[in-house]
């Protein structure tokens, strides 16, 4: 009697079936409760099928083999699959292919009796190996080699077409019974499906093809082709991309916390306002909307609260901006190799014909983690600095190594993962880098390997006449802080070029940095000589800066100039600032001290808000935030996967059920026997019993024990499973058995 999957898992040790629970962890879900049902999960159809999806392609056609051969109805010797497979299969490729269906338990049973799982059938292609359906009659028969040799050129051609696969053909004039596939119909070569197609049987395909009843397969990997950029060049270049992404974050949130888009009634982001993001950040509309999900899935940006929400930044956001480019870019890449979304669809039609926005559920895909770990799996194969010929090339060897991801977009998102791995700089010139590789592998190593790719911070800038600042490099902190205060970035990139404006300069002087502060921070920070221009920019501002004073009254405005305040009150702007004189050298107005100043702004004065000491007050804006949607251990991510002691508890739980669903059945025999005397020669004979008892609620239980103890009307032992002690009180013992096969030498 053929050997059922049941008993096969039962045969194998503990470490194959923790092999089999961590290459199909769906099976471990909820913990099977024994080895019974573990084995009723590996035969689900759906189980089975993301089984299948890591299988190789020559893997896939070993299966499709078994299947041809019906071993999923009974088992078939391995002979027969070989010679299925052809004289161009390995014998150890097919030996490999076996241990991989094994291991996963789609295939069990030595080589002469190899089974497969009944699901198998519905995964393989509707034609597998090419081949159509057995077929009765001469197709069948022992006549099929004399009936061959007499067909016609023309028949033959048919054939020939057929057998190349796919063994299903249409021919509008396969009715007429003088044509090819008329004769061929009538000689029983051909099978009629409709009206209008016809089938190859299998018979006639297999004969065909001769020693290859499969056909020619496919059986090594293509070539890769590879291009030595240099490591360090591939580093330098992918330091460059990094501190360029986190430039374009920081412009995103800026942005958004100024005029935040709302969210749409179907969720994401408008079309126009991802154009109007990406036009602020100087990049692609492909390039913002991959920065739009990464800042949402961030946590750096978010849905507000209330009717309409708008997309603003978090608060988070102004935490990570006070980091340094290493913890801010770790955070983009982690994120990025995590998101369960694409990106790349963005723009295209969904099946409705309508376009996909950014941010919305039709980008979800909750396998995209996985591709993009393939994808740089595969560049990590490489050495450091060695780069793929090109995206074609590296999807058409993931696409050998696993036929089945991906579905119709496998190719595309190879392309895709290429494409953002590079804006991010985990790839730079189609090669992994240093900091894409410890992604990939250590992530604990991420931010040492940014430091020692990106450039060492330089604490100076070069000044130029034309009133602008080039940054060699990545400024210091403090240095860029400054800067970012008093000028505004012109071009960013390998280096930075800042530009000194009245308004720059204002708003330093608005946060409370005086002149005398400016000019030795340029003095200071400058590697040239500062410019006689930029100096006088700075005094021309400083001496008509604050000259107005404002406070709140709602709102004041004081000056020691009193002819000043006359003009300010003879303005025509001022009578929409409702201002009335109170002295003097000071007016009050009922707006809001920040409404005030951006009006007297807007008609051409320079005033400064002061506090209660007279000192400046910043009141810049800073944009609107709103709370983060995680709090640290909240965020969602993958599922860790099992480690080996995990593995090894559950397989020690399956067969501790296993083996109490055996003595159950036995139980029955020690029911008139001495509980008291089973139990003292369990302990001397060091055995284990199954013991069902009933608990002081009333409630019916069981568990296997290694007594150790027998007295004072109580059994002692542990768990036969976990190792726990336990005390079972005898009379609510209800049954008892001993556990054959399990002793504690």
């Amino acid at each position: 009697m053929p050997t059922s999957l049941v008993d096969w898992l039962r045969a194998q040790d503990d470490g194959t079936l923790a092999t089999l629970l961590r290459l199909r962890p769906d099976l471990a879900v909820p913990p099977p409760a024994d080895l019974t049902v573990l084995a009723t999960r590996a035969g689900i159809r759906a189980s089975v099928h993301r089984a299948c999806d890591d299988l190789d392609t020559v893997a896939l056609a070993v299966l499709e083999a078994l299947v041809l051969a019906d071993a999923d109805s009974a088992p078939v010797p391995r002979a027969e699959v070989a010679r299925l497979l052809g004289p161009d299969m390995p014998a150890a490729a097919l030996r490999a292919s076996l241990s991989a269906l094994r291991e996963r338990a789609l295939v069990w049973g030595s080589d002469p009796e190899l089974a497969l799982v009944p699901a198998a059938r519905e995964i393989v292609p509707r034609f597998p190996g090419g081949l159509g359906r057995l077929a009765t009659g001469p197709a069948g028969s022992s006549e099929l080699p004399e009936l061959l040799a007499a067909v016609e050129p023309d028949e033959r051609r048919v054939l020939d077409a057929l057998a190349a696969g796919p063994p299903i053909g249409r021919s509008r004039g396969g009715s007429a019974p003088q044509s090819p596939v008329g004769r061929l119909l009538a000689k029983g070569l051909l099978l009629r499906v409709d009206p209008e197609t016809v089938e190859l049987p299998r018979q006639v395909g297999i004969a065909l093809r001769g020693k290859r009843p499969m056909g020619t397969l496919t059986l090594t990997s293509p070539d890769l082709a590879v291009r030595d950029r240099g490591a360090d060049v591939v580093d330098r270049t992918a330091g460059g991309a990094a501190l360029g992404v986190l430039r374009q974050v920081e412009l995103l949130i800026a942005f958004w916390g100024r005029t935040p888009p709302p969210v749409l009634r179907s969720g994401g982001v408008g079309v126009r306002e991802l154009r109007r993001a990406a036009k602020e950040m100087d990049v692609d509309e492909t390039t913002a909307a991959l920065l739009v999900e990464l800042a949402v899935a961030a946590d750096l940006v978010g849905p507000s609260d209330g009717i309409g929400p708008d997309w603003v930044p978090t608060t988070q956001a102004d935490v990570w901006a006070v980091g340094g480019p290493e913890l801010r870019w770790s955070l983009l890449a982690r994120t990025w190799l995590d998101l369960p979304r694409l990106p790349g669809l963005v723009g295209r039609k969904d099946d409705a014909g309508k376009p996909i926005n950014a941010l919305s559920d039709a980008v979800r895909r909750p396998l995209a983690p996985r591709d993009r770990r393939r994808v740089l799996g595969g560049l990590a194969e490489l050495g450091p600095g060695t780069a793929v010929g090109s995206a074609t090339a590296l999807a058409d060897v993931l696409a050998w190594r696993a036929p089945r991801r991906g579905g119709r977009l496998r190719d595309e998102v190879v392309g895709w993962a290429l494409a953002e791995a590079t804006t991010l700089g985990v790839v730079a010139l189609d090669a992994i880098s240093t900091p894409g590789r410890a992604l990939l592998e250590d992530q604990d190593g991420i931010v040492t390997a940014l430091r020692a790719t990106l450039p060492a911070p330089v604490d100076h800038v070069l000044l130029q006449a034309d009133l602008t600042a080039v940054a060699p490099g990545p400024l210091e902190p403090e240095l860029a802080r400054e800067l970012d205060l008093m000028a505004e970035v012109e071009s960013a990139g390998g280096a930075t070029v800042y530009r000194f404006t009245e308004a720059t300069v204002r708003r330093a002087l608005d946060s409370g940095r005086s002149a005398a502060d400016l000019h030795e921070l340029l003095a200071k920070r400058s590697a040239t000589p500062v410019p006689q221009g930029l100096t006088y920019l700075v005094d021309d501002v400083a001496r008509r800066h604050g000259r107005l004073r404002g406070g709140v009254a709602s709102s004041f405005l004081r000056s020691d100039d009193d002819v000043l305040i006359a003009e300010v009150l003879a303005h025509p702007d001022a009578i929409g600032l409702e201002l009335r004189r109170i002295a003097p050298t000071v007016v009050v107005s009922p707006l809001p001290l920040v409404e005030l100043l951006d009006g007297l702004r807007a008609a051409g004065f320079t005033p400064a808000a002061e506090d209660t000491g007279g000192a400046v007050l910043d009141l810049s804006d800073r944009g609107r935030r709103t709370a983060p949607r995680f709090r640290g251990s909240e965020r969602v991510g993958a599922p860790p996967e099992p480690d080996a002691d995990q593995l090894a508890k559950l397989v020690a739980r399956m067969r501790s059920g296993d083996t109490l669903a055996g003595v159950r059945r036995s139980a029955a025999a020690f029911a008139n026997g001495s509980t008291l005397d089973l139990l003292r020669d369990a302990v001397a004979a060091r055995r284990s019993v199954w013991i069902g008892f009933v608990d002081s609620h009333g409630r019916q239980g069981e568990r296997v024990l290694e007594p150790t103890s027998v007295g004072a009307g109580v059994v002692e032992g542990r768990d036969g499973a976990d190792g726990a002690l336990h005390r079972v009180p005898l009379h609510r013992i209800t049954s008892i058995a001993l556990v054959e096969g399990r002793d504690r030498r």
